[in-house]
């Protein structure tokens, strides 16, 4: 499965359907008493009026979510792209995907609420994990910073609601549910994208599309859960968006983020585990790909410290086979600093093993 960014700027724009509740209620049979013959009509009517009132209370929940979290996302216009962001706090940051800002550094940032635009200065961007802050250079009265709530604590089935400017469409929302949790994904570099393999993101049946990317996948007690960052794509269907199927950054990876980014310019502590070595895919005799080729073994790394250099091929990673630079990366994602792992590779025409302790990216 492809995974493709949710960011380019939309030519071309589709309104969507309005938002809806599904609700499915049991039907009772009436019937009759065996020794009174009376009629169980009176249960009927109270089970069909149990339907409409928890539709209205699911409806009055959407309705309360949105209208509590909706002020705190915002519309990210760059000269080469458009997105969305969250507003982290009370000072004027944003946060975002590292996708939406690019290389640019300036930006003029709306409420999806509407009102006058504002402009923003790129704070620092991470791409490594495709996240980004910005800051508006004034701060307008009223800014309500969202609530960044546990993304330990979402579970499969959790309904959540996405925010953000699908398609240049400010203030939209669509609704699911998480689908999945700690998927590890890797995302091009074609059309301008990070190349990040991202690890623990969350999955959600809640429609992503282009111009969501940055914006707010929140519960139904208006926290945010996680950052929309990724659409799945389906190859056959020619690179179009596989429906129902897209990715999250967890919040607690942005809070760790954003709060480094904020207080020191720059992420000082990753978190993100780390070989330390240059590394290309190698491809076998049928030109398919075989392992990592160790290019440069960074001195006091990783993968030096033991005993692998410049040459080794490296094929497997505790239980994972590595086949390309990408697997590489998605093994090490699902991994910490100061772990301790198997390395397989090929010395010459010799397979080795070695013990490593991995290091910090």
């Amino acid at each position: 499965m492809d995974v493709s960014r949710a960011r380019p700027r939309a030519r071309t724009r589709r309104l969507a359907l309005p938002l809806a509740a599904a609700v499915c209620a049991a039907a009772l049979t009436a019937g009759c008493s065996a020794d009174s013959g009376a009629s169980t009509t009176p249960e009927r009517t109270t089970a069909q009026a149990a339907a409409p009132r928890a539709a209205n209370e699911l409806e009055d929940d959407y309705q309360a979510v949105i209208k509590d979290v909706l002020p705190s996302v915002v519309q990210i216009d760059a000269s080469e792209s458009l997105g969305s962001g969250v507003v982290y706090d009370d000072r004027g940051h944003i946060v975002t995907n590292a996708h939406v800002v690019g290389d640019e550094r300036a930006f003029r940032v709306t409420a999806a609420t509407g009102g006058q635009p504002v402009e923003a200065r790129l704070v620092a961007a991470y791409p490594e994990q495709d996240l980004a802050v910005i800051r508006l250079e004034s701060v307008p009265d009223g800014l309500k910073p969202a609530r960044f709530g546990d993304s330990t604590a979402v579970e499969m089935g959790k309904i959540v609601l996405a925010m953000g400017s699908p398609l240049g469409l400010s203030g939209s929302v669509t609704q699911g549910i998480v689908s999945a949790t700690g998927r590890t994904v890797s995302e091009g570099l074609t059309g301008g994208g990070t190349g990040a393999t991202i690890g623990n993101m969350v999955q959600t049946s809640a429609a992503i599309n282009p111009g969501n990317s940055g914006g707010a996948l929140v519960d139904l007690d208006g926290q945010v859960v996680g950052i929309p960052t990724l659409a799945a794509t389906d190859p056959a269907m020619g690179g179009g968006s596989a429906p129902g199927i897209g990715f999250a950054i967890p919040a607690s990876m942005v809070k760790t983020v954003a709060d480094q980014i904020i207080k020191d310019g720059k992420v000082t502590d990753s978190g993100r585990a780390a070989l330390d070595i240059t590394g290309r895919t190698v491809l076998d005799d049928a030109y398919e790909p075989a392992g990592v080729a160790v290019v440069e073994a960074e001195e006091g790394g990783a993968a030096a410290d033991a005993g692998l250099r410049a040459g080794d091929v490296i094929t497997r990673l505790a239980d994972d086979d590595i086949t390309t630079i990408t697997s590489l990366a998605e093994s090490l994602a699902d991994r910490s600093p100061g772990d301790v792992v198997s390395v397989t590779y090929v010395r010459g025409t010799e397979t080795r093993k070695a013990e490593v302790t991995l290091g910090e990216m």
